[in-house]
């Protein structure tokens, strides 16, 4: 199971001082061709217009040339230094004006074109205001004084009455390009802005984009994580509780083997039906595996389905075969479980039995119940063991505590309480509560044994007087009677100085 690399996020646009990438090669390469494209037709609509001969006393041919030059060819690296293409550009057109070059046209584009770049790419906005302003302000003033130096030269001049002064019919076309102006700057300046507000939107749907595709990593992540935890969690239950009932039939086999042969044929039966459990088990996890990698969803293999809140009286069977006094009771009346729920709690009982056989001293028996209430199942696995009372975490000895960790896991997972400790009478309990959708109107009846005492029925293969033991643990199991604290939800309370 790969787990890919997270992306890496960019600077969130809606952040102070957020900038606009920086121009690809191509579009650099696109403003080179703009800039040359720009210079030869400028340099060709200044001959149309020296031929037309719209300017009386045009600028001489080369400082025609050179100044055109100054407005078109900066736009060659307009994106790279927006402000100061645009200065540039804007002294040139001065110049242009001031010196009677013959051209109206392609000077008047390279002139918006650079006061749109300001808004749209440069990185300082305040410095892309004042640049603008700036050049704005410039043109105007020349503008004005180029108006009013027109109308003088008018008044000077003979003409007819109405012809001159400062409301003459030049000065009325001037300011009719002084109109056309304001709109031709306002433009520039509205369409720069907006290109830079469109290009922080795309920056922003883009870090949106990245940062749903880093969540989707990350849960894909967090599944892979907890896929593996289940599948170590399935591999510990099924391996301790395996082996821990081959280690014990072996030991009794080999204990009787001598002296009572047919004891030691079952004993070693009990092995090979362990072994067998174990194995199928396995099988089905690999298979689950093999299933994940080829990137299929795995269906619940069949030998981990079958597991479930039915076949825990197996399991106390399996129990008594291997010499562990055990009994088995259920309360209620049986309810569909939800097939994690029932598998979890297969897993439960299974593990707290493998803590018995390996903790609660060979003279101890097992009480294992599964109550069906009107909203929930419990199940309690308790001993009247003497075992190690060094504890480790969450209570256990010795091995890392690692199947209470488990029980707890499988708890939390399906929102039940899960409750861990000692009895006063001496043993260890393990009670895990699941809550369940209450039964409309079904009874819960009292299994009773023979002799009408509740709780005494259900005993399966007990040794010597397991039954009895089992219910009066049960009794001493109350809350009132027991070392175990109460928690919320899926959360393990461990009594202080709990052996496993």
């Amino acid at each position: 199971m790969t787990v890919p690399a997270a992306p890496t996020v960019p600077a969130d646009p809606d952040l102070p001082g957020w900038r606009r990438p920086c121009a690809t090669p191509g579009e650099r390469q696109a403003d080179l061709v703009l800039a040359v494209v720009m210079a030869v037709a400028a340099t060709l609509s200044m001959v149309v217009y020296r031929a037309a001969g719209m300017y009386p006393e045009p600028a001489a041919g080369p400082v025609s040339v050179a100044c055109l030059a100054l407005v078109t060819l900066p736009l060659a690296v307009r994106r790279r230094w927006p402000s100061a293409v645009a200065v540039a550009v804007g002294l040139g057109f001065l110049l242009l004006g001031t010196l009677r070059v013959p051209e109206a046209v392609m000077s008047n584009i390279a002139l918006f074109i650079a006061l749109y770049t300001v808004g749209a790419w440069d990185t300082s906005r305040l410095r892309a205001l004042w640049v603008r302003a700036a050049i704005v302000l410039a043109m105007f003033v020349w503008l004005v004084w180029a108006l009013y130096d027109a109308s003088a030269e008018a008044a000077a001049e003979d003409a007819p009455p109405g012809a001159s002064g400062p409301f003459s019919p030049f000065v009325a076309v001037v300011l009719i390009q002084l109109v056309t102006n304001v709109l031709f700057f306002a433009g520039a300046w509205y369409f720069g802005d907006h290109a830079w507000r469109s290009a922080r939107e795309r920056a922003r749907t883009a870090l949106r984009t990245q940062q749903l595709q880093a969540e989707r990593v990350r849960a894909e992540a967090q599944a892979v994580t907890i896929e593996r935890l289940r599948l170590a969690r399935e591999l510990h239950d099924a391996v301790a509780h395996h082996v821990s009932l081959m280690g014990v039939g072996a030991a009794a086999a080999r204990t009787v083997l001598a002296s009572d042969p047919v004891r030691a044929g079952a004993a070693l039966e009990g092995v090979e039906h362990a072994a067998r459990e174990a194995l199928d088990e396995l099988h089905g996890l690999l298979r689950t595996l093999r299933h994940d990698d080829a990137g299929d969803a795995a269906a619940p293999d069949e030998a981990l389905s079958s597991l479930g809140v039915d076949r825990v009286a197996t399991l106390v069977d399996e129990a008594v075969a291997s010499g562990l006094g055990a009994s088995f009771e259920v309360v209620g009346q049986p309810r569909p479980v939800p097939t994690t729920a029932s598998l979890n709690l297969y897993r439960i009982a299974q593990e707290a039995l493998t803590n018995v056989r390996k903790h609660a001293g060979p003279a101890a028996t097992a009480d294992v119940r599964l109550r069906w209430l009107e909203d929930a199942v419990e199940l309690e696995v308790s001993d009247d063991g003497r075992g190690p009372r060094r504890a480790g975490p969450l209570g256990r000895p010795g091995a890392g505590g690692l199947g209470l960790v488990g029980m707890h896991e499988r708890v939390a997972a399906d929102g039940g309480e899960l409750h861990l400790g000692a009895r006063r009478g001496g043993g260890f309990v393990v009670r895990a509560r699941v809550p369940l959708a209450p039964a409309d109107g079904l009874p819960v009846p009292v299994r009773t044994g023979a002799d009408g005492v509740p709780g005494a029925a259900g005993a399966v293969g007990g040794v010597g007087a397991a039954g009895a033991a089992g219910a009066a643990g049960a009794a001493a199991d109350g809350p009132d009677a027991t070392d175990v604290a109460t928690g919320p939800a899926g959360r393990t309370a461990v009594a202080p100085g709990a052996a496993r």
